[in-house]
């Protein structure tokens, strides 16, 4: 018989007249993976950030091994061997690694003013080695790791206190391939200690294939509960979203199909020890997806060619001007735009309200003499945007740090797509999103397509990168393996081939 870990009764909780849960019934046993399933906005993140003490509960009971448990802080819920790994970052940039993976946790490696770094170092190591987590790099300041070390970092972190409970909040779509299959492994291994896991995934193929156990939340509500494999991926979608979302949303074509002319010419693109002289044309009208294995230098393509890395070298032209890209305002001149895959560090201002987020890009076209802004020009545009995009607020004040990370996205994405643009590089745009959300960022995307703009879009997902792209650039070793075009032989299979 099932042994009980984790019991919620009549879990409620609201934020002024929003409620985010409402009368949370869940049973979790020991062993096993329960996927919480849901939309953005759902309740998702909220539910487990009251387990781990994150937020307080305003009614109802948790047991933990059949007692009372009420955390009262994320260190309280570690006492009582729970811990998370949290959706956004949850790293101090400017702090080195392993500093960063002990923050509370100092006490045992102080003594008066002198930290004993040496020490934690090696319980850090400890932990990496005794999960098979791969080792990041723990002495540089954390903001310099990629999101996917950071995210491996944040994993060790959250087992240095040992749990027996553990809370992944999004965690897979920042990894890449390969090292999902590392987080697969690790799964396995805490499970077969007896271990539980709460999962939010919004990579329902992943949910359904790795998950025990599936709770669907919709509006704050739990609508079902029961076994994965019980669930058809049409049922699953319809139970989040409370209508039928039957079939496919990728493209439905299966053949490469764009114009001759090209936008952008990339050649040579070279940055030391992070991309390799990677040369292609991106034609208009046409979506080239980009993929690899874990610091195969995919992402580093993205931000090479809007200038964001030094020591670049190479070309990068924008055919209808004849002009050279050197750095990010060559690329918003020639009508291009990018959107870096960590949209919170590099993409969004985050305490700002969604309507100053919308205009940034167009400010110039929206200034008048002596560099005066028009307001009756900048609320249309960014009222236009937040329309068109469907974006869920209270209105054009609402700060984005508050919206859901669907949301976010739609802002970050709009704020470029309501200017007239020529091509657009996008790293990982469904990352972190619902598939309502990531459903229609694709016809986002198609309508893009259909319009003439090259699409540039860099991807952690094999899925998502042969449903959308005419050709794909798979990337080894920070250099270029082979172009795939869309077609009867564009498999998983062929791909992973190329890529390892």
């Amino acid at each position: 018989m099932a042994e009980e870990m984790l019991r919620m009764e009549g879990i409620s909780k609201s934020f002024g007249p929003t409620k985010a849960n409402r009368d949370i019934n869940l049973v979790l046993n020991k062993g096993i993976l329960l996927g919480l399933a849901g939309e953005n906005g759902s309740g998702k993140s909220t539910l487990a950030s009251m387990v781990c003490g994150m937020q307080k509960k305003d009614s109802g009971k948790f047991y933990k091994d059949g007692q009372n448990y009420d955390p009262h802080s994320p260190a309280d819920a570690a006492a009582h061997g729970i811990a998370m790994v949290v959706q956004e970052l949850g790293v101090v940039g400017n702090l080195p690694g392993v500093v960063n993976m002990f923050l509370g946790k100092m006490d045992k490696y102080t003594k008066g003013p002198m930290v004993d770094l040496k020490a934690m170092k090696r319980d850090a190591q400890a932990v990496f080695e005794k999960w098979n987590l791969p080792m990041v790099p723990l002495d540089v300041p954390a903001g310099s790791l990629s999101i996917e070390q950071r995210k491996i970092m944040e994993l060790a972190r959250a087992l240095i206190t040992d749990p027996d409970f553990l809370v992944l909040d999004e965690i897979s779509q920042a990894l890449s391939q390969d090292n999902r299959q590392v987080l697969y492994q690790f799964i396995e291994n805490f499970k077969s200690q007896g271990r539980t896991i709460l999962m939010v995934t919004h990579d329902l193929e992943e949910m359904v294939e790795i998950s025990d156990e599936i709770a669907v939340l919709r509006d704050g509500v739990i609508v079902e509960t029961r076994p994965a494999g019980d669930y058809t991926m049409d049922e699953l979608k319809r139970l989040m979203i409370g209508r039928e979302v039957s079939g496919d949303y990728y493209r439905d074509d299966q053949e490469e199909c764009y114009e001759k002319e090209v936008v952008l010419e990339v050649r040579n693109l070279t940055v030391p020890g992070k991309c390799e002289d990677i040369s292609f044309d991106l034609h208009k009208g046409e979506i080239l997806g980009i993929c690899g294995l874990s610091d195969a230098g995919i992402h580093e393509v993205g931000s090479a060619m809007f200038g964001l890395e030094e020591g670049r070298s190479g070309s990068i032209v924008a055919k209808a001007e004849n002009r050279e890209l050197k750095k990010a305002s060559d690329i918003i001149k020639t009508g291009g735009a990018y959107l870096s895959k960590d949209r919170d560090a590099h993409g969004l201002m985050l305490d700002a309200g969604i309507g100053d987020n919308l205009i940034v890009p167009s400010v110039k076209e929206l200034s008048g003499p002596a560099a005066y802004l028009s307001p009756i020009k900048t609320k249309a545009l960014a009222q236009k945007a937040s329309e068109a995009f469907e974006i869920k607020s209270s209105g054009l004040g609402h700060v984005v740090r508050r919206l859901s990370g669907g949301n976010k996205q739609k802002v970050n994405l709009s704020r470029w797509l309501v200017k007239d643009l020529n091509y657009i590089i996008l790293d990982c745009p469904t990352r972190g999103v619902d598939i309502g959300v990531k459903a229609y960022i694709y016809s986002v995307l198609k309508k893009a397509k259909k319009d003439g703009i090259g699409v540039i879009m860099i991807s952690d997902e094999l899925q998502e990168a042969m449903g959308m792209s005419d050709r794909i650039l798979v990337m080894k070793e920070h250099r270029a393996a082979g172009m795939l075009s869309r077609n009867s032989d564009f498999t998983e299979d062929k791909i992973m081939e190329v890529m390892l």
